[in-house]
């Protein structure tokens, strides 16, 4: 699914504009992306829990040449999803 597929869904379901459904999906993209900046977590009820975490420096290996290099430390985000969502999944495989 894309952005433009949920400003569509918006448009369907709720009758807004398509012009003010793609508003509200960039106001909530933005926030979202200034929280993780922040280095806050997000936390969408029913949905899951995006977190922002930081990983040290480590040694690594190019896999192409198998020379050893050093890995920078950096933050990346990790999702972990609820257990509401967790069980609809669930049932859809049974």
């Amino acid at each position: 699914m894309t952005k433009a597929d949920l400003v569509d869904a918006i448009f369907e379901k709720v009758g807004l504009s398509k012009k003010e459904a793609q508003d509200i999906i960039e106001i909530l993209f933005d926030t979202i992306r200034q929280t993780f900046a922040e280095g806050e977590s997000v936390k969408i009820s029913g949905f899951g829990t995006f977190n922002v975490r930081k990983k040290m420096a480590r040694r690594g290996r190019n896999p192409k040449t198998g020379e050893d290099l050093e890995i920078t430390p950096r933050r990346v985000i990790t999702f972990r999803v609820s257990n509401e969502l967790k069980e609809q999944i669930e049932k859809l495989d049974a």
